[in-house]
């Protein structure tokens, strides 16, 4: 079997138990379902206070200069938000304030994100793939967007949700055609 892709998974969202977690995690267990992969995850929430308390990346400490090189050396990043007040939190935008300028060129990058209503899905067209279109990166054309009326005691309750993240998956696997599992018939 080949090498196993390198997936780094962000989980936005600063509480726990948390939607947005719940959500990254059903991402990577499909993608895992289609694709030979090692997954990495990284909660926002851990990491939030050294990295909210530094305006530089050199003043990170060691672990959080850790995360940020794992995001960075990704062969697919999963990048999972919270919307607050219609956008993602300033936490999230400041990890990736400090992420290295050209450090995400060409790489994939699967945008996810959650909200209280579907009135906030916009946030993955008009907040989060400019973001990631300015780093340079390739957003993957289908994002995944869960408002909290799918997501019930922290998990994936609604069919429609996980079309949606069945549907994310399967596009990303072309683009990763060697690490593609091949599915053995019963």
């Amino acid at each position: 079997m080949s090498t196993p892709l390198n997936v780094v998974a962000l989980s936005g969202g600063t509480g726990r138990p948390s939607r947005t977690l719940a959500l990254t995690e059903a991402i990577l267990a499909e993608l895992g379902h289609h694709l030979h992969i090692k997954a990495q995850l990284i909660e926002l929430g851990d990491i939030a206070r050294p990295l909210g308390g530094a305006l530089w990346r050199s003043e990170l400490p060691d672990s959080v200069e850790q995360q940020l090189r794992l995001i960075e050396k990704a062969d697919l990043l999963v990048v999972t938000t919270p919307v607050y007040r219609g956008s993602f939190p300033g936490h999230f935008k400041h990890l990736f304030d400090l992420i290295g300028q050209d450090a995400l060129i060409d790489t994939p990058v699967l945008l996810a994100a959650t909200g209280g209503s579907e009135r906030h899905a916009l946030v993955l067209d008009h907040q989060l793939r400019p973001l990631f279109s300015f780093l340079q990166a390739l957003t993957l054309p289908i994002g995944v967007y869960a408002s909290q009326a799918e997501l019930a005691d922290y998990r994936v309750t609604s069919e429609a949700l996980a079309a949606r993240i069945r549907l994310a998956a399967e596009r990303a696997v072309p683009l990763f055609a060697a690490h593609h599992v091949l599915r053995k018939s019963a």
